[in-house]
This record gives structure tokens, C-alpha cells and sequence, in this order.
């Protein structure tokens, strides 16, 4: 992974955390996490990711 990838995967992170979608339970909604458009992009890369630290659920919620 580079370093483009890494941070901007630890930034989405973040966000997620900061939302409380530390399971999924409580997955939240990319608007409720309140990602900016760069990192909407970004996110089907890594919640698509097998060993991935984001996950999608099959309501199109997400978290970590």
C-alpha cells in the first residue's frame, strides 16, 4: 500500500470512529460518518479489501 493509500484508509477510519461504527451494529451511513467526496471515492477500494480494516454491510452501511 502506499502512502497516498495508507493515510487517506487511516482518515476513513478516523471518521468512522468518530461516528461510533466500531461494529456491525452500530454501522452508520457514508453521510453519518461524513466523508467528503475524495473520500467516498476511496471507499468501495478498501471496504472491498479481503484483509481490510472497513466493511460494508448488505444495507450499504459501513464500519470498522
Amino acid at each position: 500500500m502506499s502512502g497516498v493509500q495508507y493515510k487517506m484508509e487511516q482518515r476513513i477510519v478516523r471518521k468512522f470512529e468518530k461516528a461510533g461504527a466500531v461494529s456491525m451494529e452500530k454501522a452508520v451511513t457514508v453521510e453519518e460518518a461524513k466523508l467528503d467526496e475524495q473520500e467516498q471515492y476511496w471507499l468501495d477500494y478498501f471496504a472491498g479489501s479481503f484483509l481490510g480494516q472497513i466493511k460494508k454491510t448488505e444495507q450499504h452501511l459501513y464500519y470498522i
